[in-house]
This record gives C-alpha cells, sequence and structure tokens, in this order.
C-alpha cells in the first residue's frame, strides 16, 4: 500500500524561516544540530543533493523509504521525523490571532499555585552560571517548600537569593499562566514541620531519592502573568 507524505512548504530555519512544525523543518533543524551540511545528510541517506534539497524547501509528495533512509541518517526515529516528538515540550501549536500579556494580582498568583506541583527553581552560586532545575513543591501558607539532596544542584546556603517559577500552558486554547516568586532560602530544621510536610500530597519527589533536605522560600516579590485572548 502506497503512503503519502506530504512536506509543507519551508525556507529553512532561522529568522524568516517556517513558523510551522513540519517534516521540512524538522529535517532542517535536525541536520543543523548534527552540523550537516546537506551535502553530507544526502550521502548519509543514500539520495541526491538536490532531492534533499526539495525536501526542505518545496511542497511535495515523498518516498516513505527515503524518509526512512533520511530520518536513520538525521540519528531520529521515522515517527518522529513524519510527525514529530509525542513528548515535546509545550507551545508547540502557535500563539493564538490576537494574544493579550496581562499581569496577575499577588492574590490571583497564590490560587494560580494552588496547593502543590511541578515548578523550576532559579539558583546562582558565586563564580558559577545560574542553573534552573524542577522540584515538586508545595504551598504551606504564603511560602513555597521542596525538597532536595544535601549539596546538590537545586540546595541553596541558608539565606541565599532564590527563583521559583512554575506555568501552565493550554495547547489547545494558545494560553497560559506563569507565576515568579523570587526571596529567601530557609533550610527548615524542625522535625515535626519536617514530618508534617512529608505528609502531604504531593510532597513524594518525582525523581525517587532520598532528599532529606526542606527548603522553604520566603517571598520578597509574588509576580504573575496570563495569555489569554480577545
Amino acid at each position: 500500500m502506497d503512503v503519502e507524505v506530504r512536506v509543507m512548504h519551508s525556507d529553512g530555519p532561522g529568522p524568516g524561516g517556517p513558523s510551522e512544525d513540519t517534516v521540512a523543518t524538522r529535517c532542517a533543524v535536525r541536520r543543523e544540530q548534527l552540523g550537516l551540511t546537506r551535502e553530507d545528510l544526502a550521502r548519509r541517506a543514500g539520495m541526491s543533493v538536490a532531492y534533499l534539497g526539495q525536501l526542505e524547501t518545496f511542497s511535495g509528495d515523498f518516498d516513505p523509504a527515503a524518509l526512512m533512509r533520511l530520518a536513520a541518517a538525521l540519528e531520529m526515529p521515522y515517527d518522529e521525523l513524519v510527525g514529530g516528538r509525542r513528548d515535546a515540550a509545550p507551545g508547540r501549536q502557535g500563539a493564538a490571532p490576537h494574544p493579550l500579556l496581562a499581569q496577575l494580582a499577588e492574590e490571583e498568583c497564590w490560587r494560580r499555585l494552588g496547593t502543590h506541583g511541578i515548578g523550576r527553581v532559579g539558583l546562582s552560586a558565586a563564580g558559577a552560571a545560574p542553573v534552573v532545575v524542577p522540584v515538586n513543591f508545595l504551598v504551606d501558607g504564603r511560602t513555597v517548600v521542596y525538597r532536595t539532596e544535601a549539596g546538590g544542584t537545586a540546595a541553596p546556603a541558608e539565606g541565599e537569593q532564590v527563583a521559583f517559577e512554575a506555568d501552565h500552558i493550554d495547547e489547545h486554547l494558545s494560553r497560559g499562566w506563569s507565576v515568579l516568586v523570587t526571596g529567601t532560602a530557609e533550610h527548615i530544621a524542625d522535625p515535626d514541620t519536617v514530618e508534617l510536610l512529608a505528609t502531604r500530597p504531593g510532597a513524594r519527589p518525582w525523581a525517587g531519592g532520598t532528599r532529606d533536605l526542606w527548603i522553604r522560600i520566603r517571598p520578597g516579590e509574588v509576580t504573575g502573568r496570563t495569555i489569554h485572548t480577545r
């Protein structure tokens, strides 16, 4: 049975390039990630440079067998080349026609964070590049709490300035929100407090492990933004 794979028009990645996620863009972007020229990739895939150029830049129907060879040359699964990653980062649907960016009041920021979830902690150690790592978090009063490994990447020193961010993206409606908490890190040492927090929903770390250092972020500032449509 013949299979038709249609590649949408693309001018290649980068400024002025395509805005759609297609076979053409996935091929061109992956080729650049691997540091390959079209000649290199065509040789790997056993096809002519002209045919590869058509695939990367023009609309057309392409032989699935050729696409299979191309996927192997690009070191990616065939299904990913043709249909994109199923576990891709959010935001691939593109912006809504008339998006509006609005600020969230602090009370609304806390409401959006809810009781627990997964967010990101940003830390900047002296003499080292800033890092951002995902963490399971709890909202405890008007503070953010998470657990980590002592001495680990997400373990700030007592009193260190840190940032915490959580967000939500609605792919179907092209809207979402984000909340940013900046403040001071505290190490929670009281055994009763630790025991109570450990029984809360969401306290068990997705990454597993002991993670017996509990960090509380005392907010200095809480801000948030939302993107919606008219």
